[in-house]
């Protein structure tokens, strides 16, 4: 009886193992986003999506302390599109380092937008809380419909997007970043 359980449980991790390989082999689904051809037309009819090489995802949303940002108005500049919430433990990890990467480039091109993924928050003043509380400068979108989570694919937190200064995805990371990853991150591209 075990013999036999054991050669199922290997037949079913070698389906899953190649079901895998053929799966990576696929075109990864472009997301679907307002001005989406437009943006595309403007760069060469260059993919848009979330993937290192494609082009950002373009996005519009309401500044924490009011206006709203757009995202392709930043061109000319590297970007970080970082999605996070005041509940999480690495996302607090991460502020004080990026706050500190801020400060120091600003004045050289670089933008650090903080997508605050706002329906997972408990409270509604929690996120101006945290920017008085992390003292944070760089500027805090509030995704209130999941607009950008989505579309971003923020299924773990925080994620961060390094996008150049043609709206590139250049790299996409996982986790908290501390200021020497952002800097290399962001000095090896233009």
């Amino acid at each position: 009886m075990m013999k036999h359980k054991n050669t199922l449980a290997a037949i079913v991790l070698l389906g899953l193992l190649a079901w895998g390989i053929v799966d990576t082999g696929k075109a990864p689904a472009t997301p679907s986003v307002p001005g989406s051809a437009e943006q595309a037309a403007g760069q060469g009819n260059k993919t848009i999506g979330i993937e290192k090489g494609n082009i950002a995802p373009d996005f519009e949303l309401q500044a924490l302390h009011g206006g709203q940002m757009k995202l392709s108005d930043l061109r000319g500049k590297k970007v970080i599109v970082n999605l996070w919430a005041t509940w999480c433990p690495p996302c607090r990890a991460e502020m004080p380092d990026m706050q500190s990467f801020y400060e120091e480039n600003k004045d050289k091109g670089v933008v650090i937008l903080g997508v605050n993924l706002t329906q997972t928050e408990t409270k509604s003043e929690a996120v101006s809380t945290f920017v008085e509380t992390y003292g944070i400068t760089f500027p805090i979108l509030m995704d209130v419909d999941k607009q950008v989570s989505n579309v971003y694919k923020a299924i773990s937190i925080p994620t961060s997007f390094i996008i150049d200064s043609k709206g590139v995805i250049q790299n996409k990371f996982i986790g908290p970043m501390n200021q020497e990853m952002m800097e290399n991150m962001l000095s090896a591209i233009e």
